[in-house]
């Protein structure tokens, strides 16, 4: 059976245009492998990596933590609205095969704390660095290869 795999992509709602552009490198090794970004759904981090996905013709989902789909990013192909607030990152984290944590701040640090409770794979990329995640790379491609390697694992 060929089940869909989802990646999610755990990073902050502003960033600099270095940390863009590994995002949407990122994004767009996503695509290329296939498999369906999902993320927070806002600016930074998040809208980067859908745009990058999105030009390699891929598939994002923007878990939303209000109840306008306008404040997600336009690289979005789906929005789901929440209502929840930052609660929405249990949905993102029970969402997902594996992430990709890139840079980030206090949230990304609870997507990741979640995520290795719940028993998600996760790869630091420049973020940060915690005894459970799967690896510290600077690349964007070993990072993509790593957390398909590890989310094909996780579905078997």
């Amino acid at each position: 059976m060929n089940q869909d795999i989802y990646i999610g992509i755990l990073g902050a709602h502003s960033c600099d245009e270095s940390i863009a552009e590994i995002a949407e490198t990122t994004g767009s090794l996503i695509a290329n492998s296939s498999a369906i970004l999902v993320c927070g759904g806002k600016g930074g981090v998040m809208e980067a990596a859908c745009r990058g996905s999105r030009d390699a013709g891929g598939t994002t989902i923007g878990i939303l933590p209000g109840n306008d789909p306008e404040e997600g990013n336009p690289y979005l192909t789906y929005r789901i609205l929440t209502g929840l607030g930052e609660g929405r990152n249990m949905i993102i984290i029970r969402s997902v095969d594996a992430a990709i944590a890139i840079s980030g701040s206090y949230g990304t640090l609870s997507e990741i704390a979640l995520c290795l409770r719940a028993g998600v794979p996760v790869v630091s990329l420049k973020s940060w660095d915690i005894p459970g995640m799967e690896l510290i790379t600077d690349s964007p491609e070993k990072a993509v290869e790593l957390v398909i390697k590890k989310a094909k694992e996780k579905n078997e």
